[in-house]
């Protein structure tokens, strides 16, 4: 006889309710366990469920980001309802089947036949529902991994053309597969450290705190030292065999490393040529010359003598000058960048005025000069500008396109006349 038509029979019908409501509790039960497992593994392995997904309203890098950590908080927060509910469930079949014990004696005949019922109730549904949720994250495994090998095709392939735009190596060194590849990063990639450096911070901290009042010092001093408690070690950005490459790099002394003039590719030249074509550079004479001495400290004298109104006679000193620039001390620096879309890759020499005497005053004269830029017909902003200009130009057949370059253009630019048409449009622009 079936087991509820034999609970009905003996028991009545209210005793047949109590016995369901017990096993679709211990259904629920198996239910929810399965569910909190595959939220956990879904936790773990850094997946998203479909029902958590949540739609970016804004295409950016920081949208993503705080969508990202949107839908972790998400799956943490299931996890922590779905346990809780968990827990309510097994209360409250624990109470379910205290009662129908109270009914029907579990040591008796149909007693242990319903307790057979209900293992075999919850092992089915239990199976049955992990079945479903093993689908499920197969599934989102499956996405995830194919919008990782998406993203990696969106990035640099250094298998084929794509190497030869990001890495151009013009040196007889070669260059291996690890090397290539922390290249193509580019040089202004930042390398996540393998630790915090806390000896560093304290001491930068110490040194700070030398001129600060004495709460100033304290607050800093906890601030940092609460900081450097909670943080974490960065996650590694480059491989081991990668950040081996950088190592060995620094060790061979027959290349030398540098930016494109343009683009972000990242050019690799024997040093021995890059020294000769910088050397046949300097040995223009039209464009260079050579001074006996280095005039840095003149000039840093006479702009003191002129801005402070101090005669030179013993009152000028170095400690002085020191004290009114203490970082102006170093003379320009030039370097060069290799032009790659060019022939025979000429230089384009570069001089970094950086932390020198005249830097703060080419930038005082920067923002007053940048007013009288692009007051002209002739003037193109940038090259997106450029490009709109050309779009509406109608060339006909007999019409022929010429674009000239100016070599060299700032050392071949005549000073004098560029003095007299700036002095010009500064009379009339006051």
């Amino acid at each position: 006889m079936n087991l509820f038509n034999h609970v009905r029979q003996s028991y009545g019908q209210s005793t047949v309710k109590q016995l369901r409501d017990l096993e679709n509790c211990e259904k629920k039960v198996q239910r929810h366990r399965n569910h909190l497992v595959y939220s956990l593994r879904c936790r773990d392995q850094k997946l998203t469920p479909s029902s958590l997904k949540l739609r970016c309203p804004l295409n950016t890098n920081k949208a993503k980001e705080i969508i990202k950590r949107a839908e972790k908080g998400l799956i943490r927060e299931r996890i922590r309802v779905v346990n809780y509910k968990v827990k309510n469930l097994k209360d409250k079949k624990d109470q379910l089947k205290e009662d129908v014990n109270n009914i029907i004696p579990a040591k008796s005949e149909l007693g242990q036949r319903i307790e057979r019922h209900l293992t075999t109730v919850a092992e089915t549904t239990y199976q049955d529902t992990k079945r479903h949720h093993l689908q499920k994250l197969e599934i989102l495994s499956e996405k995830a991994a194919a919008r990782n090998k998406k993203s990696l095709a969106s990035n640099i392939d250094l298998s084929g053309s794509q190497l030869k735009k990001w890495v151009i190596n013009l040196s007889k060194y070669k260059l291996n597969p690890a090397q290539t590849s922390v290249l193509s990063k580019g040089l202004n990639f930042a390398i996540s450290t393998p630790e915090i450096y806390a000896e560093e911070f304290v001491l930068a901290t110490e040194l700070a705190c030398t001129h600060l009042p004495q709460d100033d010092r304290i607050q800093l001093r906890g601030k940092i030292a609460s900081t450097l408690k909670s943080s974490k070690v960065p996650e590694q950005n480059i491989t081991k065999e990668e950040r081996k490459a950088i190592k060995d790099l620094k060790k061979v002394e027959d290349i030398i490393i540098l930016p494109a003039d343009k683009g972000k590719s990242t050019v690799v030249l024997d040093k021995a040529e890059y020294e000769e074509k910088v050397t046949t550079m300097l040995g223009d004479r039209k464009t260079y010359e050579e001074l006996p001495a280095d005039p840095t400290q003149r000039y840093k004298l006479k702009l003191v003598t002129k801005l402070t109104g101090l005669k030179k006679e013993g009152k000028i000193t170095e400690l002085k000058y020191k004290q009114l620039y203490p970082t102006a001390e170093n003379v320009p620096r030039l370097y060069c960048t290799p032009k790659i879309h060019k022939l025979n890759t000429p230089l384009r020499p570069i001089v970094d005025y950086t932390a020198t005497i005249g830097y703060s005053t080419s930038r005082w004269l920067a923002d007053i000069l940048g007013a009288l830029v692009g007051n002209t017909q002739h003037h193109v902003k940038n090259s997106k500008q450029l490009s709109e200009d050309l779009a509406k130009v109608v060339i006909d057949e007999e019409d022929i396109l010429n674009s000239h370059d100016v070599v060299s253009l700032f050392t071949n630019t005549p000073i004098d006349q560029v003095l007299d048409i700036v002095q010009s449009r500064l009379e009339k622009d006051m």
